[in-house]
């Protein structure tokens, strides 16, 4: 028998399809901006912050456990931060039907606790940084305090 292809295009349809588009990147130093503002705003707030940040992929950029964080809070900080990428949403907004079962399917990659938001630049998602060892709010407070300093849109 045969094989079909799934989808197809007419030739001139192929033709007229780009085979690669540009692509907004984080940088290093970007990271390290947004590391640097989330810790200010986390001292200036009394609450020591464990910070992710990672790209578009879910790659870690920079990280920072601030002296007296809760060290579990270290992973939970990736989590978020992958999660917002992945998601190219801020995290805590997931259904509550449907967290666990995200949770399971990631082999806990998935998490839907606040503190994850993405880092849109020109309608972009180009990573996400992670926030935790505060309360949710605390910790998407911080997360937004680092996005105004590269002029990331607010989420």
């Amino acid at each position: 028998m045969p094989s079909r292809p799934v989808a197809s295009l007419p030739s001139q349809e192929i033709d007229s399809v780009p085979d690669t588009v540009p692509h907004s990147k984080l940088t290093h130093d970007g990271a390290l901006k947004l590391i640097q503002a989330g810790i200010a705003k986390a001292k200036q707030m009394g609450v020591p912050q464990c910070i992710a940040v990672v790209d578009d992929g879910g790659h870690m950029l920079a990280f920072v456990r601030m002296d007296g964080a809760k060290f579990l809070s270290t992973t939970s900080a990736l989590n978020k931060a992958r999660t917002a990428a992945s998601t190219r949403q801020p995290t805590g907004g997931a259904h509550a039907e449907i967290e666990v079962k995200l949770a399971i399917a990631t082999d806990g990659g998935f998490t839907n606790l606040k503190g994850g938001l993405p880092v849109i630049v020109d309608g972009h998602c180009v990573g996400a940084i992670g926030v935790g060892s505060g309360t949710g709010d605390q910790d998407a407070e911080v997360g937004r305090a680092a996005l105004s300093a590269i002029d990331a849109e607010a989420v």
